[in-house]
């Protein structure tokens, strides 16, 4: 938060209870909670410079848009991009919202503005050939670092392409929520939001945990995480994305093959191969159908690549 010298005292006091309000009933996480105040502090530092003072509860009921607008013209000039900008209104919009809620003034300029538009790509997902070779034991000969360390960041990455899961969800599990070797399994995972949603595992990605479990020489108790690093702490999803980084090269992937790109992957082949939206929808942990669609688009220009150059007159 910006120095208190900035924030009057009747807003400092609400920001306090709108993030233990994030935290307790929304249950949001710490790093959310860290990115929505600093949004708050970049508004109302912008807004001490602009009004030339510390804005109060009555001097934020009285903001015009254009006055959000300049705010967000000053924060482009700053550099910031679309993105940015969209998260921090978000943020902004979720503090004027509890204080409308709580009876302390409705700041109708910020849901007077619109959000600025993003250009969203399509992800790019592997081939079935490159996303099943991830973890192939062949690429790995002659790699200098520890067996069991080639063999976490091989069950790490079947984990991501076999049950779609994100790298703070995979690297979230404890011990006693590896699945069982040999015949698959199904596990719970943790998602967004602190949603648990259960996810399957192929028998192969089973087998590449408990290989690991093994290997490694490292204590792993039952509440403890499950992927490690060389040290025994947790392991960090920096190490993932190198992991990834390592075997992009050795199949000669492009920069986009990224580990969320496993993610994309793992629903984009589920619909190639028949699966149906709602159910991949509950795979993903998608909190809206309307997310998971963009596979479709994906599967769509699949398709359409193969018409060009497979059809003889296209």
């Amino acid at each position: 938060m910006s120095p208190q010298t900035t924030i009057a005292p009747d807003i400092a006091a609400e920001i306090g209870r709108w993030l233990a309000y994030l935290g307790s009933e929304r249950r949001m996480s710490p790093k959310t909670l860290e990115a929505y105040e600093r949004d708050v502090s970049q508004f109302l530092a912008f807004l001490t410079d602009h009004l030339g003072g510390s804005p109060g509860l009555k001097a934020l009921a009285r903001l015009t848009p254009a006055d959000v607008r300049a705010f967000m013209a000053s924060r482009r000039a700053g550099g910031a991009g679309s993105r940015t900008l969209m998260r921090g209104l978000a943020g902004t919009r979720s503090f004027a919202r509890f204080l409308e809620r709580d009876g302390k003034g409705k700041v109708g300029a910020l849901a007077a503005i619109r959000a600025p538009k993003l250009a969203r790509g399509l992800p790019k997902p592997l081939a079935v050939k490159d996303a099943k070779r991830i973890t192939d034991a062949d690429l790995r000969d002659g790699d200098t670092r520890a067996p069991w360390i080639a063999a976490r960041d091989a069950a790490v990455l079947g984990l991501l392409y076999g049950s779609g899961l994100r790298i703070a969800e995979a690297l979230s599990l404890t011990r006693e929520q590896a699945p069982r070797p040999d015949t698959g399994d199904a596990i719970t995972v943790t998602g967004k939001g602190n949603k648990a949603r259960m996810v399957p595992v192929l028998p192969q990605v089973a087998k590449l945990i408990a290989d690991y479990v093994a290997l490694c020489p490292l204590d792993l108790p039952p509440n403890g995480p499950l992927f490690v690093g060389a040290r025994g702490s947790p392991l960090l999803p920096r190490i993932v994305q190198l992991a990834m980084a390592r075997m992009r090269g050795a199949l000669g992937l492009p920069d986009t093959a990224t580990p969320h790109t496993l993610r994309h992957s793992f629903a984009t082949h589920l619909l190639a191969r028949g699966g149906d939206l709602r159910s991949i929808q509950e795979l993903l942990g998608h909190a809206s159908l309307s997310t998971t669609q963009i596979y479709t688009a994906v599967d769509s220009e699949r398709l359409l690549e193969v018409y060009a150059t497979a059809h003889p007159r296209a």
